[in-house]
């Protein structure tokens, strides 16, 4: 270059690209247009000189030693590929030349090579979107499928992050498979074969090359991997590709969900770059199908401004420009630009598309913090699940939800494990029958899971498999992969949790202690009112009362002490009511009907007072039970020894957690073996998990019941065996395998502790509804009497009234006849003796 040429020249920037890749092409075209466009706006000219390392890291290195020695470079872009960039780095830091690259680093890399600077935003994060996508449906496993190149770059970043964040969701890896970034058609088929046997059919694919890319999914759809119950879900390395690929491309990937760096396409900065971007590239790139511009346009564009602005400001030497670029803050295409110890600002947001026909649609966005949403502010709809997005095309076509997984393909069932040191042989029955030579499996546990199986939407395959040990050497083996599952009663605890999932409980859970007890008497002063309940102590004064009222009613009328004084009359009411309760002679009563309600009333008098005295009886002389240990602190004060079950982790949580002597700790292996121990004061208490505990009590004369079954982690089946068994106990199917065991325990104790009951009115209903029905009977035969008596009285009394009246108006006509007679007399004559017999 000659002087004159530079004169003017505010610097000279280097860049190292990948022009075999779509990326590369894409950065090199943007870094132009950015050059360009710098000149424009400002006067101010850069050079740029691109070199290609053809995808080969000693090839960037030896390109970037020349941009260094011989084209003397300030600065130099790129590349996007790990190895390729950590060899730049690497001379850059050694010349003191900053180098702003496109790979992902971990933030250990910045101490390493303080000159470098990450133009692009760190990968983990999307590893959540991922992860979230995978909790919306409810899948537990994932195959991913990693580029070689890309595993490099993201061996400390995205793959354990990956890891990391579907265990928080209760999901796994399940498979990891590298391809090279040239694999031949023939080994991709072998690895994909190998890949369908597995029962895992949600597949992450994290790819940053475009042929290697078309080649997988190829592949897959020829071996009918992109039909009905797959799942594939590109990461942004792959997601980013989609634009540059043809119709005949994308028609093999139909149904691929992908996660996508989200930047905005839409305004008259990025529409102006885009019409420009497509003529350049499409001049400078005939070969290529398609032209529109991606995000690695985009992120090189806006690199290439933030170091020509840096450059602009005389920040041209080492540290100082570092310092000028991560000050940088202005809009670029992709957004707000701003670095962050050294690398472009975090991004929270990426988008969800889903592979249709000739192209993809956007399903919406996931947001860190705030989940998927279906609009570009986040705060529209936000939710954890992806199906707020709407309706998903899944591979093969169908809209129902991929399970995610499928059945071996191969005939051999899953192999379960059972338990042979069930000490109480109830739960889990492994018995060898010489006759047939094969095993008998039986028990509690045995059958909800046979019966759970038939509530599965499948055909589950399986065989029962003993095992002589420890509950803790059974759970590992499925770890070790010789059990596909163990059923049995298996208990939670934290070190069988890092080798197996635990499924819903089928019985109780918890540790008891079993104690024998003593006898107590008991003495209350209160004790007499224990033999009736509080409501049949009100019910019988009631009727009591109302059986005195009745009687000294129909009485009151036969009695001068039943007319007396308010007072009087009250006291005689309640005598009355409560000497009937006793006895009451006939004589003293005047009226059948105040009989016929004492008789009933002693009747069922006389069945209350004796009922009342025999419970009451039995509460004085049957004994009471007490325990003959209070808490465990007094069994170790008292250093008394306990016994455990021989196969359980009981042995070890006494010692451990629970801080017994070992050496005062005894194994057994039956609970036959628990009761004797017990009986003969050879052990103070027995510590047993709480199935064991119950049936040791229900045999034992006490009727008290978690027990679970076990899969790998991640295990696809479990899910269906929870729902399985759920639909077991709510169909009540549970409850009466339960009483079946129990009921099958017959009590072989000779004395039992009953419990005294308090007796209550549904003892007695009848006899109350007998004597009251009676009573009411009498007042009401009683109160129609007397009004009958009062009619017969009223009627009576009114006629003799009448009469009485009559009476004297008679006599009344008699005497005023008299008074007017001797006139008559004259004037009549001879007829006086008539006229006189008339009057």
């Amino acid at each position: 270059m000659k002087a004159t040429e530079i004169s003017y020249v505010k610097g000279i920037i280097g860049a190292v690209v990948d022009e075999r890749t779509r990326a590369g092409k894409e950065e090199k075209v943007a870094m132009e247009m950015a050059i360009s466009d710098f000149f424009n706006h400002t006067n101010q000219r850069l050079i740029l000189r691109v070199k290609n390392s053809k995808g080969q890291p000693v090839q960037a290195a030896l390109a970037a030693k020349d941009l260094i020695d011989a084209q003397n470079i300030e600065i130099i872009l790129g590349p996007r590929s790990w190895e390729e960039a950590k060899l730049v780095a690497e001379l850059c830091s050694q010349s003191q030349i900053p180098i702003v690259t496109f790979a992902d680093f971990s933030p250990w890399a910045m101490n390493l090579w303080p000159f470098l600077i990450q133009a692009s935003p760190s990968q983990h994060m999307q590893m959540k979107a991922v992860a979230a996508i995978v909790q919306s449906w409810g899948w537990r496993r994932v195959t991913v499928i990693c580029e070689e190149d890309a595993e490099s770059a993201s061996n400390g970043l995205i793959v354990p992050h990956l890891y990391d964040d579907l265990r928080e969701i209760g999901a796994e890896i399940s498979n990891f498979t590298v391809l090279w970034p040239y694999i031949t058609s023939t080994s991709l088929s072998e690895e994909l074969k190998r890949l369908k046997k597995e029962q895992c059919r949600v597949f992450v694919v994290h790819t940053s090359s475009s042929p290697l890319t078309k080649l997988l999914f190829e592949e897959a759809k020829k071996m009918d991997m992109m039909g009905q119950d797959y799942v594939w879900i590109t990461t942004d390395a792959t997601t980013s590709l989609l634009h540059s690929f043809n119709s005949s491309t994308l028609s093999s990937m139909q149904g691929v969900l992908g996660v996508k760096t989200y930047f905005p396409e839409t305004g008259p900065q990025f529409q102006d770059f885009y019409t420009r971007f497509c003529t350049k590239f499409i001049s400078a790139y005939p070969e290529e199908e398609k032209n529109d511009p991606g995000i690695f346009a985009v992120q090189a564009y806006d690199a290439t401004w933030a170091v020509a602005l840096a450059i602009e400001e005389g920040s041209i030497d080492g540290k100082d420009f570092i310092e000028t670029v991560l000050e940088t803050d202005f809009i670029g295409l992709s957004g707000r630009v701003k670095f962050v110890e050294q690398k472009l600002a975090p991004t929270h947001v990426f988008q969800i598309i889903n592979i249709v026909g000739k192209s993809y649609r956007e399903l919406g966005f996931w947001y860190d913090g705030l989940g998927f949403s279906t609009t570009i502010d986040g705060e529209a709809l936000s939710n954890d699940s992806m199906k707020i997005l709407g309706q998903v095309y899944w591979p093969g076509g169908p809209w129902s939800t991929p399970k995610g997984w499928t059945l071996p393909k191969t005939t051999n069932p899953l192999r379960i494990g059972v338990p042979e040191g069930d000490p109480t042989k109830r739960f889990a029955q492994v018995y060898y029958d010489n006759t047939t030579n094969s095993y008998y499996f039986g028990g509690f546990s045995i059958a909800v899971f046979k019966a759970t199986l038939k509530h599965l939407p499948y055909d589950l395959p399986y065989e029962f498999i003993p095992f002589d040990g420890s509950y803790d050497a059974l759970v590992e083996k499925i770890h070790l992969k010789e059990f596909d599952a163990v059923v049995g009663d298996v208990a939670i605890i934290s070190s069988r949790c890092s080798h197996a999932e635990f499924t819903q409980p089928h019985t109780e859970s918890g540790l008891l202690m079993v104690v024998p007890v003593r006898s107590q008497s008991g003495d209350k002063a209160l004790l007499f009112t224990k033999p009736f309940t509080r409501t049949m102590w009100f019910l019988t004064a009631f009727v009591t009362v109302y059986n005195g009222f009745v009687i000294w009613i129909i009485e009151r009328p036969h009695s001068c002490e039943h007319r007396s004084s308010v007072l009087n009359q009250t006291g005689t009411l309640l005598w009355l009511s409560f000497t009937t309760l006793l006895s009451l002679n006939g004589e003293k009563l005047h009226s059948n009907l105040s009989r016929m309600a004492v008789v009933a009333w002693l009747f069922v008098a006389l069945i209350i007072t004796q009922s009342y005295s025999a419970n009451l009886t039995s509460m004085l002389t049957v004994q009471r039970l007490q325990p003959t240990v209070a808490d465990i602190e007094t069994l170790k004060y008292s250093n008394a020894l306990v016994g455990y079950a021989r196969e359980s982790f009981v042995g070890n949580y006494l010692v451990e957690v629970l801080q017994f002597k070992i050496g005062n700790c005894k194994s057994y292996s039956t609970i036959e073996e628990y009761a004797l121990a017990l009986r003969n004061e050879e052990i103070a208490a027995a510590f047993l998990e709480a199935p064991v505990a119950k049936l040791l009590l229900a045999k034992y004369c006490k009727e008290e019941w978690p027990a679970y079954w076990a899969f790998p982690r991640g295990s696809p089946f479990l899910p269906d065996i929870n729902k399985g068994l759920l639909e077991v106990s709510e169909r009540g199917e549970l409850l009466e395998l339960e009483k079946t065991m129990i009921v099958s325990e017959k009590c072989v104790d000779e004395e039992s502790d009953h419990e005294n009951v308090s007796l209550s009115p549904s003892s007695f209903w009848v006899l109350f509804i007998l004597t009251g029905s009676i009573s009411t009977a009498a007042l009401a035969i009683y109160v129609i009497q007397r009004k009958i008596e009062y009619s017969m009285l009223l009627l009576k009394t009114t006629w003799v009234s009448m009469w009485i009246a009559m009476q004297q108006l008679q006599n009344q006509k008699s005497r005023f006849c008299k008074r007017v007679g001797p006139a008559n007399t004259v004037q009549i004559g001879s007829n006086t003796s008539d006229s006189l017999t008339q009057v």
